[in-house]
């Protein structure tokens, strides 16, 4: 099945709704009418994405366009105007991060809890990989106010605000594919379910025995993780423990114990899952 690279469906989508509205006057279709058309067809591929943002981006960029074309005060910005935006995002986003995440901040509450079910001793090394504006280090600090934060993030602009944002955690500008996980006891990520595989690779290659690989809303598909966290409906927070498998641990840390003893009002959820044994598979 043909699924060609982001952002290739928007300006695929983009160019052949604007075909749509000038070829068809051609044979005789009124402007307006196959403006709808147009319209009708950019909406009809957005709803075919798999992510919110990605449907919006696919839907509106046709309608915007034309209507920047048409009568009224809004007809007097030059027609090249609707495409700053483009610029704007291409100075956020350079080419080579187009296949990760845009910027999505982790919502306040997301991670509530974590710092109970996952406790961290003083001075682990956690990183929040594609920091952004720092939403996501600041709700971390939250629940680990004595580990030593890093932020990575590759759009110069956002890193900059970052840093401002979150003056207690080092925040620097690098690919969170090209830098090294071994040293890190936490990775922390809020990526899309496209870059999940990407992290899993890079997840088994460098994070050490002991190590947590935590995302929010995608999980890695294939592992069974260790805990799973839900305080914001919608938005699970996966945690994964190095050496990873298919497995989850046989039984729970004393600290895993109290914090679904404590919770699941938080909707914790730490039960330890194994596969049956083979005598177990069949009741005498």
């Amino acid at each position: 099945m043909l699924n060609p690279r982001w952002p290739l469906p928007a300006l695929l989508t983009w160019l052949s709704a604007w075909a749509l509205m000038i070829l068809a006057p051609r044979f005789g279709v009124d402007a307006w009418v196959a403006g709808a058309v147009a319209v009708g067809w950019s909406l009809s591929i957005a709803l075919l994405q798999s992510q919110r943002w990605r449907r919006l981006m696919v839907g509106a960029g046709f309608p915007l366009s034309w209507l920047m074309l048409q009568g009224g005060a809004i007809s007097t910005w030059p027609a090249w105007a609707w495409l700053v935006p483009l610029a704007v995002l291409a100075v956020l986003y350079p080419r080579s991060t187009w296949g990760d995440a845009p910027l999505f901040p982790t919502p306040k509450n997301a991670l509530e809890g974590l710092g109970h079910a996952l406790p961290l001793p003083a001075g682990a090394k956690v990183m929040d990989a594609g920091c952004g504006l720092g939403d996501g280090l600041l709700a971390l600090r939250r629940e680990y106010p004595q580990v030593e934060l890093r932020g990575l993030e590759w759009s110069a602009p956002l890193r900059w605000a970052c840093a401002w944002r979150c003056g207690f955690a080092q925040v620097r500008r690098g690919d969170i594919w090209a830098t090294d996980w071994s040293s890190l006891d936490m990775v922390y990520l809020f990526q899309r379910p496209e870059s999940m595989p990407k992290a899993r690779d890079k997840a088994l290659r460098e994070l050490r025995p002991g190590a947590w690989l935590v995302s929010l809303e995608f999980e890695v598909v294939g592992w069974t993780p260790h805990t799973k966290l839900e305080t914001v409906p919608g938005k699970p927070v996966w945690l994964y423990q190095a050496p990873f498998g298919t497995t989850a641990p046989k039984r729970c840390t004393a600290a895993m114990a109290r914090a679904c003893g404590k919770s699941c009002q938080a909707k914790v959820s730490c039960e330890p899952t194994r596969r049956p044994a083979r005598s177990e598979l069949h009741t005498p």
